[in-house]
């Protein structure tokens, strides 16, 4: 990790207004104008015999070597502008590298999350129409193909044999790499297809870049700076720090795995001042003995995809150090006053999609920051307007809850091949983003819910979000994470709140019962409505999740359906 590979102030503002710089040529871009172009600054990571951690740096040459390479492969096996093709990589380098060897040739990446249920992979590849998959492992996949009459793609590859690939015998097209027009489709990046088909999210050259100029001259970017991204490269969100790091030349660790016990000791190998990634790891880094030596010099988490609980946020923001002058990245303008450390973080909580393109949203906590319970703070700059509004898309008066909804360059521009999908997330000129909120008289947005699991009590709706927020942060001496979801009331009438719930490892055996006693002492505090109901996850597939560490609501919910109805479920676990 020796030698300087941040890219210079000029260089960084140049790309600020570069009319050309997009999602399909960033690389081309960093490895042109940095200097530092041959100090290796993006790391992979392996164990050796010893168990120890070994980091492997890449340089902006090393990376436009590989890409090309991978290119000349895709090339010689017909991929042509326009196609796409299914990338389904474990989580790491590796399926940036094939991204970056698409977009190279104008092709389309389709990524997909190696952990997907193969039927729906199938059928997912299916409605995209790939022309060719590469994969870790080909067996089941070709094997599916061979028993359905589907129509089979042109090439069925192992990774293996794309990076084991001779590329002094290929050639790469004559305009090379491909020159991409502001709408060009860079990527597709799918939903979690838990209830059928993943949606497909298109990603464009030009959107999808649109939004993160700010991020060149205030992401934190100081030669001591090292970011520790975990968040899932077959993600929007993935990509998004993944761009920001290479046009940056910031030092980075691409990881493949969440979990804590991957994570924790390339944290201290690397000794990371930023980590990004989606809420679970937050959950998992904050359970337990916190990871004080990995996390000695970080001074900043960035959370994007669904906005993280206090009750975990607060364990964090008290590991490291930051600047006295450090702003959260993009939220202000950077400040230059003061330049010694204060003890602790800072936690940026960004509410963000596939679809909106980067967070849209971002609220801070520092030690010092009073409680605010699901506030993602103020629309960002990226953002044209965001608003709150009711189901005919008028904007509602603040205090009152309805569809955030954003008008921003940075949205998808729809959904591959289903006009009708995208034209049901537009409202009156707004991007709905699935998510239910409400904005105070300040402009901040408070965060209370997604759509598809707001509870329909007989007295209302229930929110999840603030429940799960009372559960976490004010019984914390018995639960360190749960979900909430709503099942049939046992008298038929709407549904009724319950929580699934995970025990600190000193809560001892507390009962259902007792659990259930002290949550509706702590909601109705709050003023918020009661549970029906507790049931402990006592083994990890209690509290079900998907491949990106999500918990699976959906699957809580059908599990549960007769839990308050007599059923098989109707009793407190």
């Amino acid at each position: 990790m020796s030698g300087v590979s941040i890219a210079p102030l000029d260089v960084r503002q140049q790309f600020m207004t570069d009319p050309d710089l997009g999602a399909g040529n960033f690389l081309d871009h960093a490895a042109t104008h940095n200097p530092h172009r041959d100090v290796p600054f993006i790391h992979s990571h392996t164990t050796d015999h010893r168990g120890q951690v070994v980091l492997v740096g890449h340089s902006l040459l090393d990376l436009v070597e590989l890409r090309d390479r991978y290119a000349r492969w895709y090339w010689a096996n017909g991929v042509r502008p326009g196609e796409p093709v299914g990338i389904v990589v474990a989580e790491g380098l590796e399926p940036l590298l094939h991204y970056l060897a698409l977009t190279a040739l104008g092709a389309i990446p389709a990524m997909v999350n190696d952990a997907m249920r193969l039927d729906i992979m199938i059928r997912y590849l299916d409605h995209v129409g790939v022309v060719g998959i590469v994969a870790d492992d080909t067996t089941r996949l070709a094997s599916a193909y061979r028993s359905g009459p589907r129509r089979r793609p042109r090439f069925i590859a192992l990774a293996a044999e794309v990076q084991a690939f001779d590329a002094t015998t290929a050639e790469l097209p004559a305009e090379y790499p491909y020159r991409h027009s502001p709408d060009d489709v860079c990527a597709l990046i799918h939903s979690s297809g838990t209830t059928g088909t993943p949606k497909s999210t298109i990603l464009g050259h030009k959107s999808f870049w649109d939004g993160k100029q700010p991020r060149m001259v205030r992401f934190p970017a100081e030669p001591y700076d090292r970011l520790m991204s975990l968040m899932p490269h077959t993600h929007a969100g993935g990509l998004s720090y993944f761009l920001t790091a290479v046009l940056l030349g910031l030092p980075t660790v691409v990881m493949g795995d969440w979990r804590r016990v991957v994570v924790e000791p390339v944290m201290e190998a690397f000794q990371p001042t930023m980590l990004a990634s989606f809420p679970r790891t937050f959950v998992e880094l904050a359970t337990g003995d916190l990871p004080v030596k990995g996390a000695a010099k970080v001074h900043s988490w960035f959370n994007t995809g669904d906005s993280a609980h206090y009750g975990h946020i607060r364990r964090l923001v008290t590991l490291g150090e930051r600047p006295a002058g450090l702003v959260a990245a993009w939220l202000l303008p950077k400040d230059q006053a003061g330049q010694a450390t204060l003890p602790g973080s800072q936690f940026v909580d960004g509410l963000g999609s596939s679809e909106m393109g980067m967070a849209l949203f971002g609220g801070l906590t520092t030690p010092e920051t009073p409680r605010n319970d699901r506030c993602v703070g103020k629309a960002q700059e990226a953002v044209t307007k965001a608003a709150v509004l009711d189901e005919n898309g008028q904007e509602v008066p603040a205090g009152t809850v309805g569809l955030l909804a954003v008008i921003s360059p940075s949205l998808t521009p729809g959904y591959w091949k289903n006009d009708r999908l995208t034209r049901s997330f537009e409202l009156n000129g707004f991007w709905l983003t699935g998510d239910v909120a409400r904005m105070d008289e300040k402009g901040n947005f408070y965060h209370l819910d997604r759509t598809v699991d707001v509870i329909d009590t007989v007295d209302g709706p229930v929110y999840s979000l603030p429940v799960e927020e009372v559960l976490i942060a004010d019984c914390d001496d018995l639960v360190i994470d749960c979900s909430v979801v709503g099942v049939p009331a046992g008298d038929g009438a709407g549904q009724r709140p319950i929580a699934v719930v995970r025990l600190q490892e000193a809560a001892g055996d507390p009962t259902p019962e007792a659990i259930l006693e002290r949550a509706n002492k702590e909601l109705a505090q709050a003023g918020l409505a009661p549970l029906a109901a507790v049931v402990i996850a006592r083994e990890p597939q209690d509290l079900p999740l998907g491949p990106t560490g999500k918990v699976l609501k959906r699957e809580l919910r059908t599990r549960h359906a007769t839990l308050l109805t007599g059923g098989p479920d109707a009793r407190l676990q």
